[in-house]
């Protein structure tokens, strides 16, 4: 019998689902891995993809033991923003969900759940950003 490798924080990856120039960057960055059977930490998003498909990915990601982080365009966010918003309520920290913008789509902080914590704990902080509370 083989050992089973356990996984720490060397080991652990950056998982991104978002549309192909930001996916394409971060891979070119370093991000990007397929292991031995093919599974990848990354999803390329395009109009023939499927919600069904992104929050299928998304749930892989965010349970997957390798993976410590998720980067997600604001645009793919919005498609599955129940799945986003359950995980983000469920109080887990690893991986750590961030929303990242994108080309096609502008920032909107409103809609992260971690700019509604920081206006959470610090109501001012979206007024300074010039936006409304959220």
């Amino acid at each position: 019998m083989g050992k089973k490798k356990f996984i720490n924080q060397v080991d652990m990856k950056i998982a991104v689902i978002g549309d192909e120039d930001t996916v394409t960057g971060m891979v070119l960055a370093g991000i990007g891995h397929v292991d031995g059977q093919g599974k990848k930490n990354f999803l390329i998003v395009d109009s023939k993809t499927h919600q069904r498909q992104v929050e299928e990915a998304f749930h892989d990601f965010t349970t997957r033991k390798d993976i410590c982080m998720v980067l997600i365009t604001q645009g793919c966010a919005d498609d599955i923003r129940m799945a986003v918003d359950s995980y983000s309520a469920s109080g887990a920290v690893v991986p750590t969900v961030l929303e990242i913008p994108s080309k096609e789509q502008p920032y909107d902080p409103r809609k992260d759940a971690i700019m509604q914590r920081v206006a959470f704990f610090m109501p001012t902080a979206m007024a300074a950003m010039g936006l409304e509370d959220a």
